[in-house]
């Protein structure tokens, strides 16, 4: 990676953005938002599990990458919806595609995770 990514400077700012995106709650806003614009309630809703401050947090962070914007309306009551910028769009095949692929490999995995487990508690028995 560090040969596509040149200086150390352009490795920094990969490894930053690849952190920001690649956060699960960052992930799944953006596949959540890939349909189109929706209000704070309505993504709380959607993704799953995900508290009111995280996200809060994360779309903030979407906001200041670039990657969503924030439309607040001058309606009664107010009316504020997130969607994905253009650039933010461009994710979206990446993000799907890593969707299909954790799908498709679930279970490969947690199968690995069992036998993992199952090894290390073995030889923690065993000393």
């Amino acid at each position: 990676m560090g040969d596509e990514c040149g200086s150390a400077d352009e490795t920094r700012a990969v490894r930053e953005l690849l952190d920001r995106v690649g956060d699960k709650w960052s992930l799944l806003v953006i596949g959540t938002l890939r349909h189109g614009p929706l209000r704070f309630g309505e993504l709380q809703q959607q993704v799953a599990g995900i508290s009111q401050r995280m996200l809060t947090l994360t779309l903030r962070h979407l906001e200041r990458d670039g990657l969503a914007t924030r439309t607040a309306y001058a309606e009664v009551p107010p009316r504020v919806e997130y969607e994905l910028t253009e650039l933010g769009r461009t994710l979206i095949p990446l993000v799907g595609a890593l969707a299909e692929w954790a799908a498709g490999n679930h279970r490969v995995i947690d199968a690995n995770r069992a036998r993992f487990d199952a090894d290390r508690a073995r030889s923690d028995a065993a000393r």
